[in-house]
């Protein structure tokens, strides 16, 4: 009997004892590390957008310093928006392994004021090397497209696009 009670005293002195809260665990992350998950990051990024063009040789791919590239399939014979002017434009949004994400409805088309909207960094750069009339390709680097966290909706993060552009006109 004794041992019953010295075990039952045992059990609910360990059970009243307050847990102590976890503490944070110390990370040590630098910017070494940062930069190379860049790095690896854009590396894997490149690799992707290379084996798509290899599936599209026929693309006369330009490359600017972003890493856009671009392919104008359809030439017009139009102006090149300036900063500030509205462009009309239709488009398809999608990804490398031909998902759609989104586009315009038939027969109507956006209008987005250069480099002045909330539209991706590299579409905005498309739009200034296009002339009125042009369509083209683009292939959007994340980080000139939605980068890290993608839009939420239909664009994972870290995803290269692949948009079809049609400038149709600018005010």
């Amino acid at each position: 009997m004794h041992r019953f009670v010295y075990i039952l005293i045992t059990l609910v002195l360990f059970s009243c004892q307050e847990e102590e809260p976890d503490q944070p665990k110390e990370v040590n992350w630098t910017k070494n590390d940062s930069y190379t998950l860049g790095k690896n990051v854009a590396e894997n990024e490149e690799l992707k957008i290379r084996i798509f063009l290899e599936m599209h040789k026929d693309w006369d791919v330009q490359q600017t310093g972003t890493g856009l590239r671009y392919y104008i399939y359809e030439k017009g014979d139009g102006p090149i928006p300036e900063r500030k002017q509205v462009a009309e434009i239709e488009y398809v949004v999608s990804l490398l392994d031909g998902t759609e994400c989104y586009r315009t409805e038939d027969d109507e088309y956006e209008e987005l004021l250069v480099d002045q909207s909330d539209v991706e960094t590299g579409v905005q750069e498309a739009i200034k090397l296009m002339h009125v009339g042009d369509r083209a390709k683009l292939i959007i680097p994340s980080h000139i497209g939605h980068g890290l966290l993608g839009d939420r909706n239909k664009i994972p993060p870290l995803t290269t696009l692949v948009v079809d552009l049609h400038l149709m006109g600018i005010k």
